[in-house]
């Protein structure tokens, strides 16, 4: 590798190491490790900022299964990211943040910070190449912690290492050898199948481990073998999508007739759902005397935020495996609570089929009129990634999606404005999809400089903006209480005109017959579309009312 420096060497490595895209915004600092990757083969996406950046590589890890990889200068580059990385973190995205990093010796450097303990506080981790020797070994460790622990991991090149002369011996380092899933002993798997031989009305719900583990068929199976409800976490929404017991998911985005059924389960079994207080509704969706029974990979996610009867540390797919295969073997078939006439009534009492007093409001839209009637547009084949706010509940509980891939919902830090980057770095893995980001209003001006991406990149996007001037939330839960609210209230914006100035479509909507203009961009898909819904700011969402009663 005579005269390859190391900045070069690790864009190379990274792209023989299989990483296909990187998204980033340039500096001094990354610019040539940048450059490396993309000569390498990687193709490039260029953010407006490092908060859009590491998004985009967030949305492209989650629906594309793949290391997601972006790239952004020392100091104010990775401050920049800190949210957007704080989320991958949470959610146990394989991302790798390529950061450039002051020399040790450059003490008073205007970019100087303590990058490794700013990434280590917000739970990512903090790897770095450490030298010419080691430059490829390090890059080797930063891509095997992110693909095989599933975490976001920053990956420190300081400015005088990068400039070193990688030695002519130096070679790729071996890929992370394929793990085999772990599963429960015999004597704990047999345990866990005689409760739910025994259980008149089981519910199984499957959260993010559960999608992670490609556990949908093994854990559909579990579900005819014991008569089974099938529910999921809200970032496992899409796992059971088509079975005829799915209720959808648990928690304050439940439909009345799901919270009715999963409270009276008398078995709860959950597979890499952790039964926080948004799934289980703080607790009221687990009835008093529901035995409970915890499945996840990592031993203190479990009884973390409840009292379970029974923790099983394994992979999901594995155990349920190995579930079927027990209770098989031991003859059981039990129907539960499954019949006819509960699937039916399961079909037909999904959130559009419940009743609500339409907003007779002028010159503004009912956010679940605007869903269903949007629901009703779009092609089934979606990607749905919703931002945070007041509104998030519409897009969930109102526009299907065909597979767990197809729902992105990045709420692990609850930050708002971080659902714009998702969706296009979701739209970038997935171009045979629609990608249709849910928006609020104040979450689409936080990530206003990312509608210049997506117009510079031309993804056939859809972009729905539930804008009800306002931070919703707030508004809601502090007018119940008597107190003013104009500090989170705004004169309208008018992000129809906003968008076709940053080269995107965009149209404004007040009813929905007003939604013809959609109609005819989808025979076309020609570029992205904005669409500005003036929604009524006086109806407050029934899982945020669910969410007061909670607190």
């Amino acid at each position: 590798m005579s005269g390859v420096l190391i900045s070069e060497a690790v864009g190379k490595a990274l792209a023989d190491h299989g990483v296909e895209v990187v998204f980033g915004l340039m500096g001094s600092g990354n610019l040539a490790v940048t450059n490396a990757l993309r000569d390498a083969g990687a193709t490039f996406y260029a953010a407006r900022h490092e908060g859009g950046a590491i998004c985009m590589a967030d949305g492209y890890g989650r629906v594309s299964g793949k290391v997601a990889v972006c790239s952004v200068h020392q100091g104010p580059g990775l401050t920049n990211a800190v949210s957007g990385l704080t989320e991958a973190a949470k959610s146990r995205t394989p991302v790798v943040l390529l950061s450039a990093d002051t020399p040790a010796a450059a003490l008073r450097s205007n970019f100087r910070i303590d990058q490794d303990a700013l990434v280590e506080s917000v739970g990512a981790v903090a790897e770095r190449v450490h030298g010419a020797a080691t430059a490829l070994d390090d890059v080797a460790r930063a891509v095997r912690r992110a693909r095989v622990e599933r975490r976001a991991v920053v990956l420190m090149l300081p400015l005088d290492v990068q400039a070193m002369e990688a030695p002519d011996a130096a070679s790729l380092a071996p890929a992370a050898p394929e793990l085999a899933a772990p599963r429960p002993t015999d004597a704990v798997i047999g345990r866990v199948a005689g409760v739910l031989a025994s259980a008149r009305r089981p519910a199984i719900i499957g959260g993010r481990g559960a999608v992670l583990g490609c556990a949908r068929e093994p854990l559909r199976r579990l579900g005819e073998l014991t008569g089974a409800l099938l529910a999921t976490s809200a970032v496992g929404n899409g796992l059971f999508a088509g079975d005829p017991f799915d209720v959808g998911i648990s928690g304050g985005f439940s439909s009345p007739l799901a919270a009715r059924l999963l409270g009276e389960a008398d078995v709860v079994v959950a597979f890499g759902a952790t039964l926080n207080q948004w799934t289980t509704r703080h607790g009221a969706l687990i009835g008093p005397g529901a035995q409970v029974i915890q499945v996840d990979l990592d031993e203190e996610a479990i009884g973390a935020h409840r009292f379970v009867d029974l923790g099983v540390v394994g992979d999901t797919a594995a155990t349920a495996q190995a579930l079927v295969a027990e209770l098989e073997a031991r003859g059981v078939r039990n129907s539960g609570v499954r019949t006819e006439a509960l699937a039916r009534q399961i079909r037909t009492h999904r959130w559009r089929d419940e009743p609500y007093e339409e907003s007779g409001a002028d010159g503004v839209l009912d956010p679940r009129t605007l869903s269903i009637a949007l629901d009703d547009l779009l092609p089934a084949e979606r990607t749905v990634v919703v931002d945070s706010g007041h509104f998030m509940g519409y897009p969930s509980m109102y526009l299907r999606v065909p597979d767990a891939a197809g729902f992105v919902f990045p709420q692990a830090f609850q930050c708002v404005g971080l659902g714009l980057g998702n969706a296009i770095g979701a739209a970038v893995a997935r171009p045979d999809r629609l990608t249709v980001a849910a928006l609020g209003d104040g979450g689409a001006l936080m990530a206003l400089s990312e509608f210049e991406t997506l117009g510079r990149l031309g993804l056939p996007m859809l972009v729905v903006v539930y804008n009800d001037a306002a931070y919703g939330a707030d508004v809601h839960h502090f007018r119940a209480l008597g107190q003013s609210v104009d500090l989170a209230q705004f004169p309208d914006t008018d992000f129809a005109a906003i968008a076709r100035g940053a080269g995107c479509g965009g149209v404004t909507v007040r009813s929905a017959g007003e939604l013809g203009a959609v109609r005819a961009w989808l025979a076309e898909r020609d570029g992205p579309l904005v669409i500005d819904a003036k929604v009524d700011p006086n109806i407050c969402a029934e899982w945020l009312e669910e969410a007061f009663r909670g607190h």
